[in-house]
């Protein structure tokens, strides 16, 4: 029964400075606990004028929840027949893929059997002239032999500390020495392919060698030089790829201020 007017008639007396349960038990204790009720009701009443339309709206929220959890459901349960009828002319659908793959799979079978069938006919038919390039070709290998050798030879021996730009350089000097020496090497000569073959290249990439052709020429140079190596390798990659390549060989590593490296006087 608290209304707002009645608040407000109340506002100057609850805005006293003495208008508290303190001052009021000085006077009288009844008048404190009256006190005491009276800024309790206002207080109150403020918050309930507050709650009151907040409940209103939870009943109307509540209200078309209800109606549009009914909805939900109805649709929910619509969902659920049509997704069974799709399950089951998904299943009908997949029966039909396998079926067609099955075909598909059997007629690929056969007729790579037939292309085999035919490239082995046909290969056979020119085999001899496959065999007479073969022949050819490896005869051209034995006369370049020399020089090819006597290319690698240098190139592992003295391309070491050099750059790529510089390598190449060297190789085509000694090639020009060579042409003046009338002697026989491989016009299209790859030192990579010729000193290490991609097998053993795929490995040290995955012992953590780059892929790029100094790299490379490094690990072939590492690997096949007589000397042993000097690795100016401010970043590294070269420590890293060794350290796992020689992982499984006992590598043990150690630097020169070691005390078995120490010189005794």
């Amino acid at each position: 029964s608290i209304t707002e007017e009645t608040v407000e008639l109340l506002e100057p007396y609850l805005d006293m400075e003495d208008y508290n349960l303190e001052t009021a038990k000085k006077v009288c204790g009844n008048v404190a606990g009256l006190c005491s009720w009276t800024q309790a009701m206002a207080y109150f009443y403020g918050i309930n004028k507050e709650v009151l339309p907040l409940k209103a709206n939870l009943a109307l929220q509540e209200g078309r929840l209800a109606a549009a959890q009914m909805e939900l459901n109805s649709a929910q349960n619509q969902l659920d027949e049509k997704q069974k009828e799709l399950d089951e002319v998904q299943a009908m659908y997949d029966a039909a893929v396998k079926e067609k793959q099955a075909l598909l799979d059997d007629a690929e079978a056969c007729r790579r059997k037939m292309n085999n069938a035919t490239a082995l006919i046909e290969g056979l038919g020119g085999e001899k002239l496959r065999w007479t390039a073969s022949s050819k070709n490896f005869q051209n290998q034995i006369i370049n032999l020399v020089g090819n050798v006597l290319l690698a030879t240098g190139f592992l021996s003295y391309s070491g500390p050099f750059n790529q730009e510089y390598r190449n350089l060297l190789l085509q000097l000694w090639k020009k020495e060579m042409d003046n020496s009338k002697i026989p090497y491989s016009k299209n000569l790859n030192l990579i392919d010729m000193l290490v073959d991609n097998a053993t290249v795929g490995e040290w990439n995955l012992q953590g060698l780059p892929n790029d052709d100094l790299s490379i020429q490094n690990g072939i140079i590492v690997t096949k030089a007589s000397r042993y190596p000097l690795l100016i390798d401010p970043q590294g990659q070269g420590k890293i790829w060794i350290k796992n390549k020689e992982k499984n060989n006992g590598l043990q590593v150690t630097a020169m201020n070691h005390k078995f490296f120490r010189s005794h006087i």
